[in-house]
């Protein structure tokens, strides 16, 4: 077996452990996110800009080997080498033993290139799978989550209602405060306005008690100056009286 063709089987038996590893039933699906644990190392990452063209690569050599692999099948099993190995028995082994490489050739490069299209089949599922799984528990989590706060609204709906009589009591009570509380203030403003006018009126009263005192003060005055007058005027009247009589006599 050439190199190539020894890389190729070596190539083929580490794809044939690989799926086995990944398709034997102890790793059961809730191996998946250790998978994709290991998927996501930092190697991957930095290997993932060439992982593409390395795969592609890989398919393509393995494409030219299948295809080189057919035409040898098909060159030893013409019947141009038959007719001559019939002729020659050494010759009629030599092809049966080229063909013999070519059909394992065939085979090797053929197996290795359909294990290689399903392990990385394999890998995307995989990674699909870890993905919808870590999805899965996201959603279910913010579900129960959901659900956690229903039952508590749905709790607090039932408190409410049981509270709603006390609540409606307490809000009768607190309106007839309210209402209270704006009659006090609307009596309070009527006690201000007739407090004003009550000290107006006093005010009024002080000012007419004044008037009324300088009005008995100045009839007073008036008084004593009609009496002064008066008693001048009797003076004055006897006064002239007097000397007239003092002419008769």
């Amino acid at each position: 077996m050439t190199l190539q063709w020894t890389a190729v089987a070596f190539f083929l038996y580490a794809e044939i452990g690989l799926n086995l590893i990944l398709c034997i039933p102890f790793i059961s699906a809730k191996r998946y996110c250790s998978w994709h644990l290991v998927f996501n190392w930092k190697i991957w990452k930095w290997l993932s800009p060439y992982w593409n063209k390395c795969f592609f690569t890989m398919i393509m050599v393995l494409i030219v080997l299948l295809l080189d692999a057919v035409r040898e099948v098909q060159k030893y099993s013409g019947p141009e080498p038959l007719h001559d190995a019939k002729a020659n028995p050494n010759v009629y082994d030599h092809v049966h033993m080229k063909l013999f490489r070519a059909q394992r050739n065939l085979y090797i490069s053929g197996f290795s290139l359909l294990l290689c299209l399903i392990m990385h089949r394999i890998f995307s599922l995989i990674n699909q799978v870890a993905v919808t799984s870590e999805d899965s528990k996201r959603l279910q989590s913010q579900m129960d989550a959901a659900v956690e706060t229903a039952k508590r609204c749905e709790e607090d709906s039932q408190l409410l209602k049981r509270v709603s009589p006390v609540y409606c009591e307490l809000q009768a009570l607190l309106d007839e405060e309210k209402a209270m509380t704006t009659n006090n203030q609307q009596l309070k403003l009527e006690v201000e306005k007739l407090k004003n006018q009550v000290k107006a009126a006093d005010e009024a009263v002080l000012r007419s008690k004044a008037e009324v005192e300088a009005m008995k003060k100045q009839a007073k005055g008036l008084a004593q100056e009609y009496d002064r007058l008066l008693t001048e005027h009797h003076q004055l009247q006897a006064q002239v009286q007097y000397p007239a009589k003092k002419k008769k006599e």
